[in-house]
C-alpha cells in the first residue's frame, strides 16, 4: 500500500455563513505529483491552508507526513516547502537577505548550490531588492525559496503566476526531476490547466468547496467526453443516457457531455433516438475542465455566443 503523505478527512470551514470547503475527504499517495483545479471562489487556497494548518477548520481534521496539521511540529514543517499564492516576500528585504532569512529554518538541508544555480538561471542577482522586482521575478524567487531546501512534501498554490511561458515550462520540467528523485510529493494548485495536463500525474476537482474527481489524470481525460450528435429533422427534446452532464441543444444538434460514458453505450443511445451522424469531439484538459465544472442550465452571457 502506499504511504499516505496528505490526507484530509471532513475537512470543512465556514466563513460566517459562507461554506468554503464542504466535508473534504482527499489523500495524497507518496511521489504522486497532484493537480488541485477548481474555478475562482472554488475553495482551493482555504483547502491548502487549511491542510497546512494555517487555518483551524470548523470540522473534520487533516495530517501532513502522518502528523496533524494543527499540531505540526518544527521537524515536520522543516520536510515542507509551501509557495503561497501572489508570491508574498519581504519587500525590504534583497535576494540574499530573505537567502539567509529561509536558510535558518532549514540549517540541516539547505542547498546553496541550488539556489544560487536558480538565481542565476532567472537572471537575478543577490543584491536586487523585492520592492524592486516584477511580479514575474518575485514568483522565480518564491519558487526558488521554496525548493532549495529539497522538501519531501511541496504544496503550491498558483506557483506559476506571473512567469512567462517559456520559463514557466522549463521550472515545471525542472521540478519534476528535482522533487520526484526521492519520493517527493507534489500538490499544487493552478489557473493554468495545461501546465497540469503536462506534468501532473494525478487531478483533484474542487468546486464549490466539494471535491467532484479525485482520480489519474489519464482516467479523467479518458472520462469526460464530448458527443455531437446530428439529426435530419428536428432534434428529441428527452435525452436519457447513463453519464449525461450536459445537453446543449440547436436546430439539429445535440452537444452531449458525458461522464464515465462508454462508446458502445454512445453509439447505441446515437441510434435509439435516431440521430443521423454521431462524433466524439477531442477536448483537451482546459476544454474537459471546464465542460465538467460548467453549471447547470447556464445562459448565455454574450449576444455573440448565438452565433
Amino acid at each position: 500500500m502506499n504511504e499516505i503523505v496528505l490526507e484530509a478527512r471532513g475537512l470543512t470551514k465556514y466563513y460566517g455563513n459562507v461554506l468554503a470547503v464542504d466535508h473534504m475527504d482527499l489523500k495524497i499517495p507518496r511521489g504522486c505529483i497532484c493537480g488541485f483545479v477548481g474555478r475562482n471562489g472554488s475553495g482551493k487556497t482555504t483547502a491548502i491552508k487549511l491542510m497546512l494548518g494555517l487555518l483551524t477548520p470548523t470540522a473534520g481534521s487533516s495530517k501532513l507526513l502522518g502528523c496533524d496539521s494543527q499540531e505540526l511540529p518544527a521537524s515536520i514543517r522543516q520536510r515542507i516547502g509551501y509557495v503561497t499564492e501572489g508570491h508574498r516576500l519581504f519587500s525590504w528585504m534583497s535576494i540574499a537577505d530573505l537567502e539567509k532569512f529561509q536558510r535558518a529554518f532549514f540549517p540541516e538541508q539547505w542547498d546553496g548550490r541550488f539556489f544560487a544555480e536558480m538565481i542565476e538561471y532567472f537572471g537575478l542577482t543577490r543584491k536586487q531588492k523585492v520592492k524592486h522586482l516584477s511580479n514575474g521575478q518575485r514568483a522565480q524567487v518564491s519558487l526558488a525559496l521554496a525548493l532549495s531546501p529539497n522538501p519531501e512534501l511541496l504544496i503550491m498554490d498558483d506557483p506559476t503566476l506571473g512567469l512567462d511561458a517559456a520559463i514557466r515550462r522549463q521550472f515545471l520540467s525542472g521540478m519534476i526531476e528535482i522533487i520526484m528523485r526521492q519520493g517527493r510529493t507534489i500538490l499544487f494548485s493552478s489557473h493554468i490547466l495545461s501546465d497540469v495536463e503536462r506534468v501532473a500525474d494525478r487531478i483533484v476537482v474542487i468546486d464549490k468547496g466539494v471535491i467532484r474527481a479525485d482520480c489519474r489524470l489519464e482516467q479523467f481525460r479518458t472520462a469526460v467526453k464530448k458527443v455531437i450528435l446530428e439529426f435530419k429533422d428536428s432534434v428529441p427534446q428527452q435525452v436519457d443516457i447513463d453519464g449525461l452532464l450536459h445537453c446543449r441543444r440547436s436546430e439539429k444538434e445535440l452537444a452531449l457531455i458525458l461522464v464515465g460514458t462508454d462508446d458502445g453505450k454512445i453509439a447505441e443511445s446515437a441510434e435509439s433516438i435516431g440521430a443521423e451522424k454521431c462524433h466524439i469531439v477531442n477536448m483537451n484538459l482546459e476544454d474537459q475542465f471546464i465542460e465538467y465544472t460548467a453549471p447547470p442550465g447556464r445562459g448565455k452571457l454574450f449576444r455573440w455566443e448565438e452565433i
